[in-house]
């Protein structure tokens, strides 16, 4: 997924109001950015830190851009931009770059199952039946592990996904998380206990009810992002 133009490099003064970033261009301009991430950003929000973002030029935008990439202390890229995780997965399944959920006949966005009015991101159809897949973005990484985690902060909204999720597949349907892993530098993904200690039960009912666990790392720069490889996942 190629950037519509290469983002702009700056540096973060400090995020705030959740949505809301103050950044420095490295001509010096200051401007406050949209941040497109309802977590806590651990490990990519580092005061003075290198960050990218995408300039708009709708002039009818509150603000003038939005934040996509973060260097971390550790030196890796990860895209902090929660929505890019849906359309990375979706190229990457057209592509093929996934084999495990290769085959599909039609592909469906957003579609409404479950018990608790949830909607799954895509409903893959196949000869055989329907596979759901849940995508999460995985932007977490400590120190020099090569090991990701999610999540970065409490979600019950994760968890209910697992659950329905545990549901179809209790009932003989194809039910897959994916973690679509938006860092640099890993080789693995485990849930974050030490962050969530109910999503990360939720996950392991999930898996005794028979929900597959795929992980797929990114490859980033502020030209383009491409899913490229599967990762481990460690549970």
């Amino acid at each position: 997924m190629r950037f519509v133009t290469p983002l702009e490099e700056a540096r973060l003064v400090r995020r705030y109001k959740r949505f809301l970033a103050d950044v420095v261009t490295a001509d010096g301009e200051e401007l406050c950015i949209h941040c497109p991430n309802t977590g806590s950003m651990l490990n990519c929000m580092a005061e003075g830190g290198r960050v990218w973002f995408h300039r708009s030029q709708d002039p009818k935008r509150k603000l003038p851009g939005t934040w996509e990439l973060s260097e971390t202390p550790q030196g890796r890229l990860a895209c902090v931009n929660t929505a890019r995780a849906n359309p990375l997965v979706e190229e990457a399944l057209l592509h093929g770059t996934i084999p495990e959920l290769a085959g599909f006949t039609a592909l469906k966005r957003e579609v409404p199952y479950g018990v608790e009015n949830s909607r799954v991101d895509f409903r893959l159809d196949y000869s055989t039946g329907p596979a759901f897949v849940e995508v999460k973005s995985v932007t977490l990484g400590f120190d020099d592990s090569a090991i990701a985690a999610f999540p970065d902060a409490r979600t019950q909204r994760g968890a209910r996904h697992l659950r329905e999720l545990a549901a179809l597949a209790r009932q003989g349907v194809r039910a897959v998380q994916l973690y679509c892993v938006n860092i640099s530098g890993i080789e693995a993904v485990r849930p974050a206990a030490e962050v969530d200690p109910l999503y990360a039960a939720a996950l392991r009912e999930a898996v005794e009810a028979g929900v597959e666990v795929l992980a797929y790392g990114a490859e980033l720069s502020p030209e383009e992002i491409s899913l490229v490889r599967r990762l481990e996942v460690v549970l």
